[in-house]
């Protein structure tokens, strides 16, 4: 059964709506895009970046709203870029990361990705998951952001080049948590 909502996916970001619209049509949610830029705190915390932009996006679109916000961690550098992830891709982007990594053997990290859904309230709801993998030896071609350079536990290509990267992504597991809540939630309601 497909749930007619209209719930707001709000990005300046076609990527991540094209792949969160995807994925959500797959279990039966449908989403429009609401296109902006978002204010993006300075934080530690993706949780509390995720909170404040859902939040401000809210505001802007006055109706129920998703926003997803990740962070790549990679271990040899203490969990850089992390929550600044988009600002890091911007300046330095995947050269720049692989430079860092030069001379480093140990390339683990993990991808976390969070929705958060905001229906006018200030109780944000928070979905998160993570993804563990490695930082690969080179960029490969394909993907965006940082899918050339993610390898994911079990694969041997990046996220860029996986068969399906919508079955085990970090931003795939949040969104199906989401879709799980909201749709028990619309139920719950009568809606």
């Amino acid at each position: 059964m497909r749930q007619s909502s209209e719930l707001f996916f709000v990005s300046s970001n076609n990527h991540k709506f094209t792949e969160a619209q995807r994925i959500l049509s797959n279990l039966g949610l449908e989403i429009s895009l609401f296109k902006t830029t978002l204010e993006e705190i300075q934080s530690n915390s993706l949780s509390e970046i995720a909170k404040r932009k859902a939040l401000d996006a809210y505001s802007k679109v006055q109706k129920p709203v998703i926003i997803e916000d990740d962070g790549l961690f990679i271990d040899s550098l203490d969990g850089f870029p992390g929550p600044y992830s988009s600002y890091v891709y911007d300046t330095i982007g995947n050269k720049g990361i692989m430079s860092l990594l030069e001379k480093i053997e140990l390339r683990t990290a993990k991808f976390v990705a969070i929705i958060a859904y905001c229906n006018g309230d200030d109780d944000v709801q928070l979905f998160e998951s993570s993804i563990l993998g490695k930082i690969s030896l080179s960029i490969e071609d394909g993907g965006w952001g940082y899918d050339p350079i993610f390898i994911p536990d079990g694969e041997s290509k990046t996220y860029a080049n996986v068969s399906d990267k919508d079955k085990f992504s970090h931003r795939s597991a949040s969104l199906k948590k989401f879709s799980d809540w909201f749709m028990h939630t619309q139920l719950d309601s009568g809606l």
